[in-house]
């Protein structure tokens, strides 16, 4: 399967300027609130107790990271594991990122995506105002996602 382009991604549900998935832009063309501002994209995964669970979640981070070096990465857990959302987003923003996507590893919008994350959101951008929080549509719900799960799963040899 063939990555897409860079500049195919996942559209914006909302960000500080309330936008919708109607009027969804793509990460790479929103514009940094200040010139050479560090942009950063924090995957934001459930977690477990066991600390092996996150090791695909570690890889998604770290190739997202080897692939975008310009891009400041954090990954963030719900429950179990740390850090949490607000604090890897206190990172970037310490970090110096004026704008921060954050994409829900979750593979569908379930109530933690419409309910815990938007309360969440909202912490971080009463911490940071400067900041331009985005919040992407989970990660199950992109097509590529479908399709690979589609593909990987036409692959899995019969028992």
């Amino acid at each position: 399967m063939q990555p897409d382009p860079p500049d195919a991604c996942s559209p914006l549900i909302s960000d500080n300027a309330g936008a919708t998935a109607g009027d969804a832009e793509s990460p790479a063309s929103l514009p940094a609130s200040t010139p050479g501002a560090l942009r950063g994209l924090l995957l934001f995964a459930h977690g477990a107790r066991d600390p092996n669970w996150a090791r695909p979640f570690q890889a998604v981070a770290e190739q997202v990271a080897a692939a975008e070096p310009q891009v400041q990465v954090r990954l963030a857990f719900l429950e179990f594991m740390s850090p949490d959302l607000v604090q890897a987003g206190d990172e970037l923003a310490l970090a110096g990122c004026r704008q921060v996507d954050v994409l829900p590893l979750f593979l569908g919008a379930g109530g933690h995506v419409r309910k815990d994350l938007p309360a969440l959101m909202e912490r971080l951008r009463d911490a940071h105002p400067a900041v331009r929080w985005g919040l992407r549509r989970a990660i199950g719900e992109e097509p590529r996602v479908v399709r690979a799960m589609a593909e990987a799963a036409l692959q899995v040899p019969a028992p």
